[in-house]
């Protein structure tokens, strides 16, 4: 697409863009690079060890993906309007209770609601969103919508770790359900001529296999929903293990903390690359040619992590995880529609995003258990990457079995 082409499209679709753009921003704040921003002063407050912390954090969030199972098909029956706005509220009353809560007991019920309505619920909508709303231009929508991720990641820890030096943390939650709240009007302003369900199921509606709209319970007996199950558990589990690991990585590489930090702006930017790339690449190729592939620089990233030993070396290994992140961000939320049809790709994407939120949940508890047990984290990086060179050999044989059925 030109520039002039793009700027059309942008014109042209800017509300509903935005939206998504809005609800994977406003994600952020259930997600773990936002939460582990208050680990510190959340364990201190409760006298929780490391271990705690993460027994707490890991039942909250599995917790989570089990309800998403359910929540995540209210996509496929109610408006974008509606439902975005329910759930911004409720993502401020989950703020708004790590705020307030003093009880250790009611800590796994505050990190299911900020897990179940920001990075569950918030980051779904969007991408359904997209995905139902734009047949011919689905890879460039959902890569503008995902958008929202990369300004959330690179902007709000650093304003509000800098903000924590002079207001105290529960007032900074006060702040995340203020902005969730001011979210509510802005989504409704967006959309108020929405592209609903119904009336896109009599005019883009798009078949997968067979020429059909498959079920989630039809989509569940499939062999290809669990050839593509590993990759869809994956990159949740071991990037997210990855940063919440960060601080051990460069203890044991002998790096300062401060130097691995100050690589994650390219993370950033190579992952939006990709993220625009892949999207672009999808509305061409579509996701058969490239889902069997995408994760390899994953297997090469965590390849070179487990050898490198300076700051430097840690940059192109960076850079390969961004790669297959900002693919990420696109290919399978592409990849449910083309293969199973949009009637009814809300509740069959729920299944996923619950999977992938049970992988944010596994990652960190898996590999810290292993530390503890003595496995060091860059052998456990060389188990990481023959597991996405499996993953990545699954779903090209899902792939190639499922593709008769076109």
């Amino acid at each position: 697409m030109t520039g002039r082409g793009l700027r059309h499209f942008l014109a042209g679709n800017a509300p509903w863009l935005g939206a998504g753009v809005l609800l994977t921003f406003l994600s952020s704040f259930g997600q773990t690079f936002f939460i582990s921003i208050f680990a510190g002063q959340i364990r201190a407050e409760f006298g929780l060890s490391h271990g705690a912390w993460g027994s707490l954090y890991a039942l909250g969030t599995l917790v989570s993906a089990g309800v998403m199972v359910w929540a995540g098909g209210l996509t496929d029956r109610y408006r974008v309007r509606a439902l975005g706005a329910a759930v911004l509220g409720g993502l401020a009353v989950a703020a708004m209770a790590m705020a307030v809560n003093r009880w250790v007991v009611l800590l796994p019920v505050v990190i299911f609601l900020l897990r179940l309505f920001g990075q569950g619920m918030c980051s779904h909508i969007a991408m359904v969103a997209m995905t139902r709303w734009f047949t011919a231009a689905r890879g460039k929508a959902l890569s503008i919508a995902t958008l929202g991720f990369a300004v959330g990641e690179a902007v709000l820890p650093m304003l509000f770790v800098a903000a924590m030096a002079l207001i105290d943390w529960r007032l900074l939650w006060v702040a995340s359900a203020a902005v969730a709240l001011l979210g509510i009007p802005a989504l409704m302003r967006m959309l108020g001529n929405e592209r609903t369900p119904q009336s896109l199921a009599q005019q883009h509606s798009a078949t997968g296999m067979s020429g059909r709209h498959w079920t989630r319970s039809e989509t569940l007996r499939t062999p290809l929903f669990w050839f593509m199950a590993p990759a869809l558990l994956g990159p949740s589990a071991f990037i997210t293990a990855f940063f919440f690991h960060q601080v051990h990585l460069a203890q044991i590489k002998g790096w300062a903390h401060l130097q691995l930090v100050a690589l994650f702006p390219i993370y950033t930017e190579v992952s939006i690359l990709a993220m625009f790339a892949s999207g672009w690449a999808l509305d061409r190729w579509g996701t058969a040619r490239m889902m069997p592939f995408y994760q390899l620089p994953l297997a090469i990233g965590f390849g070179l992590f487990s050898v490198v030993q300076t700051i430097p070396g840690a940059v192109p290994a960076l850079a390969c995880l961004a790669l297959s992140v900002g693919a990420n961000s696109t290919l399978p939320a592409a990849f449910w529609a083309e293969f199973y049809g949009t009637r009814h790709i809300g509740a069959i994407k729920a299944m996923a995003a619950a999977v992938m939120v049970l992988g944010s949940a596994i990652g960190p508890g898996l590999t810290g258990a292993l530390i503890d047990m003595g496995v060091s984290l860059t052998t456990q990086f060389q188990g990481i990457a023959g597991f996405f060179v499996l993953a990545s050999a699954l779903v090209w044989m899902g792939i190639h079995r499922a593709r008769r059925l076109f």
